[in-house]
């Protein structure tokens, strides 16, 4: 087990404060947490492809990262209808 199979594992304990923001707050602090979640997913995602040593592995948080900002701009939009 590597450095970044550590920061993996830890940045995954963050998903826990971002599910309870997402499931209590109001919807456009869902759409943050949102946010923040596909953040951290892709850290986690670069750290792994790191700790496993595979080079082609980095695609995917790269086309993760993109969809987040994408799919945050269309709840936001979605949202904005209401708020």
């Amino acid at each position: 087990m590597n450095a970044f199979a550590v920061a993996a594992t830890a940045l995954l304990a963050g998903f826990v404060p971002i599910g309870i923001v997402a499931m209590r707050a109001r919807p456009i602090d869902g759409v943050v947490a949102l946010q923040l979640a596909g953040a951290v997913a892709t850290l986690v995602l670069l750290c792994l492809a790191e700790a496993f040593h595979r080079s082609f592995n980095f695609t995917v948080p790269v086309v993760a990262a993109v969809l987040t900002w994408v799919g945050g701009l269309v709840y936001a939009r979605f949202f904005g209808r209401w708020l």
